[in-house]
């Protein structure tokens, strides 16, 4: 079972830090400093699995007993023409129909950065490569192999993947744990 945990404050790195660190102190895991795998995934030996996300004042910390990707975005436009570059025609033309808004973009992008993260491979090749279901935050898909959750709010987008079992719906409140 993975468990998704959201914060917003000023440092959102450190925040990511200070959650995964106080979820394996709950569970009495000693609080250690990660190995690095092939694609440079951070990981624990032993467990639990784990993967973090910043972006702007959010961060995301995903803690669970199977490997786990998730990404939190702030919503910001950027250059005009990343859509295309990093979309593949498929989740473009989807893109395209939803008004071509950023909100939509970070919605895919979160996907693809958390399937990324889930393998452990990074992003080791073209974006538009990496397809992902075409999800509007709130819906979960199993594609590919893999199950994709997406969540969204108010200037941010986030997702999370796995292999074994549905990511949650809900995220759980970063404050009450910090």
């Amino acid at each position: 079972m993975v468990q998704l945990w959201l914060c917003q404050r000023e440092n959102s790195k450190e925040t990511a830090h200070a959650m995964l660190s106080a979820l394996l102190e709950r569970q009495g895991c000693p609080v250690r400093s990660p190995e690095r795998g092939p694609g440079g995934k951070p990981f624990l030996p032993g467990g639990p699995h784990f993967n973090l996300s910043h972006s702007g004042s959010w961060a995301l910390c995903a803690l669970g007993d199977e490997e786990v990707g998730c990404d939190v975005e702030r919503i910001r436009p950027r250059r005009p023409r990343l859509p295309r570059f990093a979309l593949s025609d498929r989740e473009f033309q989807w893109f395209s129909r939803q008004g071509q808004r950023w909100e939509d973009f970070y919605t895919l992008w979160t996907l693809k950065e958390s399937l990324c993260k889930c393998t452990g491979r990074g992003l080791d090749c073209s974006p538009r490569s990496l397809a992902v279901p075409l999800l509007q935050p709130g819906a979960g898909a199993l594609f590919d192999g893999f199950y994709f959750q997406s969540y969204g709010g108010s200037g941010w987008r986030a997702a999370c993947c796995t292999r074994l079992t549905p990511p949650p719906t809900q995220l759980l409140d970063g404050e009450e744990i910090l």
